[in-house]
């Protein structure tokens, strides 16, 4: 005789935890939009400001910039001096920029508005995703919220493209700044109210010297990679940069190996589960996003599609993606953390390797998006297994610098992921099809590689 037994309570989400999922999942969710939001409507913003040609990719840059560089201080900051603060903090800077970029009148305005959005992202989000690991004790309940989170993380990029292309198309270009304003402010409005306030219960100091070198490290860094990309890596000013960030960060190490209480402390580094995750997750991240920019790439300048045809057609792998964090909490608690991580990377390295079979003409439109869809589930049940994994076997008092590092590793890889792939996509050809299959095949192997790295390195969990 079966007996049927209710999951424990323990197990099950309350009605309030529900609204804080609800709430912090929101707010994500929409930071994770505005990095992609204008990407399709570049060139009707340059048209609309006067940006030239060259100067379009500062608009992504400024943003990301400060996203990236300031993420890992500012998962500290939340740990020492209120999670919830800065998570409100955050929002208030969010709806000052967006409101400055969806007024602005010339291109300084505009890129000072993505500075503000930048910042934002910075505070916010690794103070929501250490809400949300704390608000969750660990276990299945928290792998359920992560498996959310990463869904609405991932998929974001995606819905911000097809968002920026709809709003473009029907409105105006302002109207990707202007959306942002009311939701901040309802979030800010609710927050007191459902979430309490949380940081870390020991007394140690911010690292003043860490924060300035890991922070100056990552600005120089993510500025040498995307110049390059856009330059060429001969460029005097990305390998000055690259010098930079090379021994800014020696120095963040040495600086953290004697610090009293260190941004980054060895032992939390040291965790094969924080640092092979974090690698698996760089190039989750890294491909899929600048996988996205290859497709929208292909399809307006190779097939002559409008951006708000390139941004529904890319609507395709936002659902792959979102399916595949519902599906990854039940993956992860079968195969565990590291054979998830591999299993998505392979599914999405196969996926991306059929889109090399992409031609000039519109028959290969549904190959396109089968392929797309199948590997947005697989870098969704990828980046779920690493959000698991770089948070796992923590105590909260540190979990504000184990989403910080989480988050600046989602905000580089997908910095970097972009030039990169941009450069392979225009080196040695002059035609953009070309350009994209030979970026698409580097874009599949570098997820082989990373899926081979978490079989290797990380044990089995």
């Amino acid at each position: 005789m079966t007996v049927i037994t209710a999951a424990p309570a323990a197990e099950r989400m309350s009605s309030r935890h529900k609204l804080i999922l609800t709430l912090l999942l929101g707010a994500q969710f929409m930071l994770a939009i505005d990095f992609s939001i204008l990407n399709v409507a570049l060139p009707v913003v340059g048209e609309g400001l006067g940006f030239g040609l060259g100067e379009l990719q500062w608009i992504a840059t400024a943003f990301a910039l400060p996203a990236a560089g300031f993420t890992l201080l500012f998962g500290r900051v939340a740990d020492l001096f209120g999670r919830r603060r800065m998570l409100l903090a955050g929002m208030a800077l969010l709806a000052a920029g967006s409101l400055v970029g969806g007024l602005a009148a010339s291109p300084a305005m505009l890129l000072a508005g993505r500075v503000l959005q930048g910042l934002a992202t910075a505070i916010a989000t690794p103070a929501a995703l250490s809400l949300l690991t704390t608000s969750f004790p660990e276990g299945p309940l928290r792998t359920r919220a992560l498996g959310l989170s990463g869904a609405l993380m991932s998929a974001g990029f995606t819905v911000g493209a097809i968002l920026g292309g709809v709003l473009t198309d029907l409105l105006s270009w302002r109207w990707a700044f202007l959306i942002n304003v009311p939701v901040a402010v309802a979030i800010l409005a609710v927050t007191p109210a459902l979430v309490g306030e949380s940081r870390s219960r020991d007394a140690a100091r911010l690292d003043v010297p860490g924060a300035v070198t890991v922070t100056g490290g990552l600005l120089a860094l993510v500025y040498g990679i995307t110049s390059a990309g856009a330059h060429g890596w001969g460029d005097p000013f990305a390998a000055g940069a690259l010098a930079a960030a090379a021994v800014l960060l020696v120095a963040f190490g040495l600086i953290e190996r004697r610090s009293p209480a260190p941004l980054a402390p060895l032992h939390v580094l040291t965790r094969r589960t924080v640092t092979w995750g974090n690698v698996g997750g760089f190039i989750a991240f890294a491909t899929e996003t600048s996988l996205v920019f290859l497709m929208t790439l292909y399809l307006q300048q190779v097939l002559g599609f409008s951006p708000l045809t390139t941004g529904l057609a890319l609507g395709v792998l936002g659902a792959g993606t979102f399916a595949g964090g519902v599906a990854a909490p039940r993956i992860m608690g079968r195969l565990g953390g590291r054979a998830t991580l591999a299993a998505g990377l392979v599914l999405q390295a196969a996926a991306t390797l059929a889109l090399v079979g992409l031609g000039s003409t519109r028959d290969g439109l549904a190959l396109m998006l089968t392929a797309t869809a199948i590997g947005g589930f697989g870098n969704l049940v990828a980046i779920v297994a690493f959000m698991g994994l770089a948070t796992s076997g923590l105590p909260d008092g540190e979990q504000g610098l184990a989403t910080g590092l989480a988050t600046m590793t989602q905000q580089v890889a997908i910095t970097l992921g972009i030039p990169v792939m941009s450069a392979v996509a225009t080196a040695g050809t002059s035609s953009v099809l070309g350009g994209v299959h030979a970026a698409t095949l580097v874009n599949a192997l570098v997820a082989l590689v990373g899926a081979g790295l978490a079989v290797l390195f990380l044990r089995r969990s």
